[in-house]
């Protein structure tokens, strides 16, 4: 639902394409900030302390994006979805937990995840600029990909010890 007239260079059709993308990424990064949350809150084992820290810390990188996303949405004039209902049925994620709650299992499931993430957005830069002329939103996504890139590194750094 657009909020108010919004002039900004783009069409109206242009801008409403760009926020269902902009929804969608939005309810991922809820998804997968919750997701953190229950590895910081759940993790058990020798490494339960450095894990602890480290979810908090990216947890507290995706609460950030969150609130940049729902703002870009605002931005285009557009409102932005808040409930966990709209949130579930807008993801590409799912909503699972891991089977134990060991640094391995948590870390297998949000690597997914933020994978999930990276490649809908790396197919939505085009898009963005190619077919709804928004290079803004395309710039502020290519950021966003970039710090999922990083996080992913690490997860996957992470891993590779316990094989």
């Amino acid at each position: 639902m657009e909020t108010t007239q919004t002039d900004i260079g783009i069409k109206k059709d242009n801008r409403k394409a760009v926020v269902e993308m902009l929804r969608k990424l939005l309810a991922d990064e809820y998804l997968l900030y919750t997701k953190l949350r229950n590895a910081h809150w759940n993790v058990e084992g020798i490494d339960f302390h450095t894990k602890h820290v480290f979810f908090e810390e990216e947890y507290n990188k995706i609460e950030k994006i969150v609130d940049e996303v729902a703002e870009r949405i605002r931005m285009l004039g557009f409102y932005s979805p808040g409930t966990l209902n709209e949130f579930l049925d807008l993801s590409h994620l799912n909503d699972e937990s891991p089977k134990k709650n060991d640094s391995y299992s948590f870390m297998e499931v949000l690597l997914k995840d933020h994978t999930t993430i990276i490649q809908f957005i790396r197919k939505s830069i085009g898009e963005n600029t190619e077919e709804h002329n928004d290079e803004g939103t395309a710039d502020f996504i290519t950021g966003i990909m970039q710090v999922h890139e990083q996080m992913s590194w690490m997860l996957r750094a992470s891993l590779k010890t316990f094989k």
